[in-house]
């Protein structure tokens, strides 16, 4: 992650334009956060060629998931340990020959290992987008345009993987939703290799390696378990085993973080009011909102009948309103706080989730997938800004860097829990029928469920988020 001191090695003696540095650390988080959400229109694709099951089709988007939320943290460690350029070449290697692999995978085991395996690339990559972006360019404005045009690029991808997923499918098929990294990662990897400056951080600092093997594992396992929880019930073996390991794994991630000198999540962190509450909420609030995406494009395709196309250009509407809540946030924090402009937005987000579990088989665009889509992601960009700040204005400078990757990688566990948790609810209610009404009972609920859970963030927000509004530490430390 960030890191205000480093010591920056360059092999050549002519520096390569900001510019190409700028667009190649760009292209890199593009690909991370667009394979987020590119795979979420051709799952209905998917499970028709590979045979996947309810269950597999929801560990498509988990895998990769899982993987990147449970490395993220170790990945930005080893950018300062070995080297940014390094680790940026070596995740954007993985997350290529991971992306060829999934494009030709024959059955569905083969094609959850890929993602798993991309998560993990992009798990390594990355973290080291941003240090490279700010190594290369001087503080001051041109430095903030240069994270600006990151942040937004991010943005960015996440908007467009329904519509670019969508076209790919339509014009292809979904394998080229993978396939397309190849040639695209190749690019960006020669252009890395021969650009790119090294740089890292002048204190060398160990891998918390078993920190990263058992929280990634233990969530894993958890999700697992509670997707069994469907066809086998709560009380079975079947269920019950993979949840106690589950536990026990995240338990012994705890344990090892406690004891280590270099932890991979230094459990002290927690003990800082403003880092503990915002990332609680947003470990809440990621596990509502990040299955969004998955059910409206299911809800469009296998209900409404639209085609791949059609339901990636159908969620543009709201692609483009978490763009515009994220831009908006700053504008609105100073007067109404951070927490208060948390728990506003969502509570907004909450109000589009009762209006979309109010679907009906027979849905119109405009009120059952525009306006209420547009509702829960403004609220969900009003609400990332706020809570972010709040959580790095508790943590001392030095610490910015984790703290900021702590918060992602809350919203993104709190999401693979979710999405596992939503997905038992909405085929419970479906059970075997797999009728246009059937199915749209099971996602209605959800919605419903979501709505529960966002509300009782705003709860835990107007309780437990200090009421000062990010500006420094020492509001942080002692705002009540």
């Amino acid at each position: 992650m960030l890191e205000t001191a480093d010591v920056t090695r360059t092999s050549r003696l002519t520096a390569p334009p900001t510019w190409l540095v700028v667009a190649l650390a760009c292209a890199g988080q593009f690909l991370v956060v667009l394979d987020v959400s590119v795979v979420n229109v051709a799952l209905p694709s998917m499970r028709a060629d590979l045979g996947l099951s309810a269950q597999g089709l929801q560990w498509v988007v988990n895998a990769y998931a899982i993987a990147f939320a449970g490395f993220m943290l170790l990945g930005g460690r080893a950018g300062d340990l070995y080297g940014r350029k390094r680790m940026f070449l070596v995740g954007l290697a993985l997350f290529t020959l991971a992306s060829l692999g999934g494009g030709l995978a024959q059955e569905g085991g083969q094609l959850l290992v890929a993602r798993a395996v991309q998560g993990l690339g992009a798990a390594v990559l990355a973290p080291s987008t941003l240090t490279i972006l700010t190594s290369a360019v001087p503080e001051g404005a041109a430095r903030m345009r240069a994270i600006a045009t990151w942040s937004a690029v991010g943005a960015g991808g996440g908007a467009a993987g329904g519509l670019v997923g969508g076209a790919l499918v339509d014009g292809l098929s979904w394998r080229w939703v993978l396939l397309i990294n190849v040639p695209v990662g190749a690019v960006v990897l020669a252009g890395s290799v021969k650009w790119l400056a090294e740089s890292r951080n002048s204190g060398g600092r160990r891998l918390d390696l078993p920190g990263a093997v058992l929280v990634t594992a233990g969530l894993a396992t958890l999700a697992y378990g509670i997707s069994q929880t469907e066809a086998e019930g709560w009380t079975s073996a079947a269920t019950l085993v993979p949840l106690a390991a589950g536990l026990t794994l995240i338990a012994g991630f705890l344990a090892v973080e406690a004891r280590t000198t270099v932890p991979l999540m230094p459990l002290g962190l927690f003990r800082v009011r403003a880092v503990s509450s915002a990332n609680a909420a947003m470990f809440l609030n990621g596990s509502a909102m990040f299955c969004m995406w998955f059910f409206m494009t299911l809800y469009a395709q296998n209900v409404l009948g639209y085609t791949p196309l059609e339901a990636g250009l159908a969620l543009v509407p709201s692609s483009l309103s978490i763009i515009l809540g994220s831009k908006l946030a700053p504008r609105f924090m100073p007067a109404l706080g951070a927490r208060g402009l948390a728990a506003l937005g969502t509570l907004i987000a909450a109000a589009g989730y009762v209006w979309q579990s109010a679907m009906t088989a027979q849905g119109a665009y405009l009120t059952e997938i525009m306006l209420p889509g547009i509702l829960m992601m403004l609220g969900a960009g009003l609400t990332a800004t706020p809570l972010a700040a709040l959580a790095t204005s508790g943590a001392a400078p030095e610490e910015a860097g984790l703290v900021s990757g702590l918060i992602n990688t809350s919203r993104t566990m709190g999401g693979s829990l979710g999405l596992a948790v939503m997905s038992t609810i909405a085929a419970a209610r479906t059970g075997d029928r797999g009728t246009p009404a059937a199915l749209t009972e099971g996602y209605a609920l959800v919605f419903r469920t979501g709505a529960g859970v966002l509300l009782a963030g705003v709860v835990l927000m107007l309780v437990w988020l200090p009421r000062q509004k990010a500006a420094g530490r020492g509001e942080g430390n002692s705002a009540e």
